[in-house]
């Protein structure tokens, strides 16, 4: 009896310190590296899923900026990260567009050095006017810039980001010449079309939304392919631009190497908390767009992304130098 509870004891230790490793991991805080600036929608949305995660599940999220250099910053560090679970990526529109933006200049491979989790938010893009601006709609818009080609200009926050994708599909399906603008922040650019100094601004739609309400602007169109409930009576560009539809997204990563099984619960645990209403009355009210999704899903998506984005920029030959 004696031994046999000595052998019971000593395999019984190995489980005992198992289960302390795991609960001393679970206790770490999971650090989120956004890849983009506080206030935007990026950020906001990942604040909102992370948030409510961590209240729902005990676990800490800490959520930290990283933004710059069209989010390659945030990517290259989490790509080196170790694959333990504790570093996540929270990133957007530009993961799938700086493979062809950069090439063989991006320090990580998008498609090998990441796993995709979840895609968190998709919502249109919209143009924005300067209440001077003539034009009133897609049409009188069209035939204005035709009128004069190269003497309208629209501000976006940077090269190859959705809203320069956007500007340069516009061009590209319409026949005309929009001068596109770049600007470092959105803060910048929002008091430039107010003022009048540019005569228009491609953003999202929450970020049209939050103008709205500040007042001295109006929405021309937005590119989604159903009506935004957030801009009553906003016409979208492919009514007038039949197959016209772009868009940003937002989404969460691990590096490569992190268990399958871990994946998969983070991506349960992120679709549970999405259909919190709660948080969908959020991102519906901010104007986005969520719906369940398997990683599986989320990596197929993402071939369509790469796909689409490529050929916009080798076409519109957009480049990052």
């Amino acid at each position: 009896m004696h031994r046999r509870a000595l052998l019971g004891g000593a395999l019984a230790l190995p489980a005992a310190a198992a289960a302390a490793a795991a609960a001393r991991a679970q206790a770490r805080p999971v650090r989120v590296v956004n890849a983009y600036g506080a206030g935007g929608t990026a950020d906001n949305v990942c604040r909102l899923f992370f948030g409510r995660l961590g209240e729902r599940t005990g676990r800490t999220y800490v959520v930290e900026n990283r933004p710059g250099a069209a989010g390659t910053i945030a990517a290259s560090l989490v790509a080196r990260a170790p694959p333990d679970g504790h570093t996540l990526l929270y990133d957007a529109t530009a993961f799938s567009v700086n493979p062809v933006l950069f090439g063989p200049k991006l320090p990580y491979s998008a498609r090998e050095d990441f796993l995709p989790v979840f895609l968190s938010l998709v919502t249109p893009n919209a143009i924005v006017a300067a209440e001077r601006f003539p034009p009133r709609n897609v049409r009188s818009l069209i035939d204005a810039a035709k009128a004069a080609p190269g003497r309208i200009d629209a501000g976006t926050t940077g090269i190859g980001s959705a809203q320069h994708i956007t500007l340069a599909l516009l061009n590209a399906m319409a026949g005309i010449e929009i001068n596109h603008v770049v600007y470092r922040d959105a803060p910048a650019l929002r008091n430039d079309v107010v003022t009048g100094r540019v005569d228009l601004q491609v953003g999202n739609v929450p970020g049209a939304v939050s103008l709205l309400r500040s007042g001295g602007i109006r929405v021309i169109a937005h590119t989604g392919l159903a009506p935004v409930q957030v801009l009553p009576g906003v016409e979208a560009l492919g009514d007038s631009l039949p197959g016209f539809e772009t868009f940003e997204w937002n989404g969460v990563f691990l590096p490569v190497g992190a268990p399958e099984s871990l994946r998969h619960e983070l991506n349960q645990a992120l679709n549970a908390t999405a259909a919190e209403p709660s948080v969908a009355a959020r991102l519906t009210a901010m104007g986005g767009i969520a719906w369940p999704n398997t990683p599986e899903e989320f990596a197929r998506f993402l071939d369509r992304q790469y796909a689409l984005n490529a050929r916009v920029v080798r076409a519109a030959n957009i480049r990052i130098d």
